[in-house]
């Protein structure tokens, strides 16, 4: 700023409006730089913020607590069958036995056979390109499976009639949820890749016919045509469903 004393024979000349503005705006941008600077390292904590480190560690935490349920799963699974043990020799009435073997059924907590259908889907490849003339080159969510995909052909199996449905190697209750990250299926607590397993039990002509008319399978099978995502489905005479082993307790519920 000038200078305020009068000891001077003349007054020293004042700097010019566009040399002050030229100063607030450089020292306004080093008090930007400095705070940004701040910022950052407040958030990193001294990591690297350009890095996927943060990312992979996620992944590998969604990988070991899917092998960890798989595991929980797997024992839940063997202390049912030490309890059912139990049960029976207590001494249940017939009746009472029959019930539960009734309500463990519908429940989805014993293995169920029985003629079914196997649908599988996939995604295509990662080099795929626009079979059918006219079609647009695909991008990267053309050519993966989504959740609405794999919850279609469970909601079509289920209309269909079905008994039972597995998901890859886990039984479907009233309470799972299909989920899908990316392009990897989140099923209670574990973690999935495609291909896609899906098996339903139930009469085969009616799940087909369910699975044949469901506009959003057919949407699917569009883009099957077009950039080749993988779709199958086959008739067996017999299949074999495993029962439910995870946790069959409701943590929320909303009225409708």
């Amino acid at each position: 700023m000038p200078d305020s004393t009068i000891s001077s024979p003349s007054p020293t000349p004042r700097p010019r409006r566009g040399r002050i503005v030229g100063r607030a705006l450089t020292c306004t941008v080093f008090a930007l730089a400095g705070l940004l600077f701040y910022v950052s390292a407040q958030t990193a904590h001294g990591t690297d913020l350009r890095t996927d480190n943060s990312l992979l560690k996620l992944s590998d935490v969604i990988q070991q607590r899917s092998t960890q349920n798989q595991q929980l799963s797997e024992q839940v699974s063997a202390d049912q069958d030490r309890a059912d043990r139990l049960a029976r020799q207590q001494g249940q009435s017939p009746d009472d036995a029959a019930k539960l073997a009734e309500l463990q059924q519908a429940a989805g907590l014993d293995a169920l056979r029985g003629p079914g259908l196997t649908v599988t889907l996939d995604d295509a490849p990662p080099n795929a390109t626009a079979r059918i003339p006219g079609v647009p080159e695909p991008d990267v969510n053309d050519l993966v499976i989504h959740q609405q995909d794999i919850q279609a052909v469970v909601n079509a199996l289920w209309r269909g009639g079905a008994e039972g449905i597995q998901v890859m190697d886990q039984r479907l209750i009233s309470t799972s949820a299909v989920r899908c990250v990316g392009n990897t299926l989140l099923l209670q607590g574990r973690v999935y890749s495609p291909p896609y397993v899906i098996r339903a039990v139930g009469r085969t002509e009616a799940l087909r016919s369910a699975v044949d008319a469901d506009p959003t399978i057919r949407n699917y099978l569009g883009y099957v045509a077009a950039y080749g995502l993988g779709w199958k489905v086959q008739e067996s005479g017999e299949l074999t469903l495993p029962g439910y082993t995870g946790s069959a307790d409701l943590r929320a519920a909303s009225a409708p």
